[in-house]
């Protein structure tokens, strides 16, 4: 699932960035209405704002949807790493003293 999420949020970077690049800057349609031709577009004269502008809006909306699943992800690896779980099911080591140690050193009497 983790490589699922991440793989579809790289798409939706690339995509975002394609979009963004693709429309149009606040200044283009100053130089528009001196005959810049524009008008006659594939959406219509004010469509292809409109249309590239939800489609922006809806793909960051997915973006942060998956950037926040990604962090939860990552929490939750992380919480799991660091957790005493695997540890609480090993037995207790047991004390030796140093008088029954086998290799402790002998001491003279």
């Amino acid at each position: 699932m983790h490589t699922f999420v991440l793989v579809v949020h790289i798409i939706l970077a690339v995509l975002m960035i394609a979009l963004i690049l693709v429309q149009h800057g606040k200044g283009a349609d100053a130089g528009a209405s001196f005959g810049g031709g524009g008008a006659a577009t594939v959406f219509g004269a004010s469509g292809s704002g409109n249309f590239l502008t939800r489609l922006t809006a809806i793909l960051t909306a997915l973006f942060f949807i998956t950037s926040l699943t990604l962090a939860v992800f990552a929490k939750q690896q992380t919480s799991d790493a660091y957790s005493l779980k695997s540890v609480s099911g090993t037995a207790p080591a047991q004390t030796v003293s140093p008088e029954t140690s086998p290799t402790a050193p002998k001491t003279a009497e």
